[in-house]
């Protein structure tokens, strides 16, 4: 039998429905591997856009990070470079972020990429 894929979109986006409301800005995780920031809010049980590629400035935990340096999604703490437990591989550090800084840019990296 012949595969017969047909052209949907170019993946950048994807719908999420959320189990509790999410803020734009906020990172959630699809599935257990993906990781990406809400473009809007969306409210409980309702659907809405998630980028899971691109460069966006995120809050991260203490600690220096390194340019290129793998992130992880920590629910509680935010993007760090630990990979402990409850982290979910989110992408690289697109810049340097001192101890002090609040924030980092990372580049999203969702699976197969």
């Amino acid at each position: 039998m012949a595969a017969n894929g047909k052209y949907v979109q170019v993946g950048d986006v994807l719908d999420y429905t959320a189990t509790s409301a999410v803020a734009r800005g906020d990172a959630v995780v699809i599935g257990s591997n993906i990781v990406g920031i809400a473009l809007d809010d969306i409210a409980a049980n309702a659907t809405g856009p998630v980028a899971i590629r691109g460069v966006f400035r995120v809050t991260k935990a203490s600690g220096e990070i390194s340019q290129g340096a793998k992130l992880y999604w920590h629910a509680t703490s935010g993007f760090t470079t630990s990979s402990g437990s409850g982290a979910t591989f989110a992408g690289y550090a697109w810049s340097a972020a001192a101890s002090a800084d609040t924030t980092v840019e990372i580049l999203l990296h969702p699976p197969g990429s």
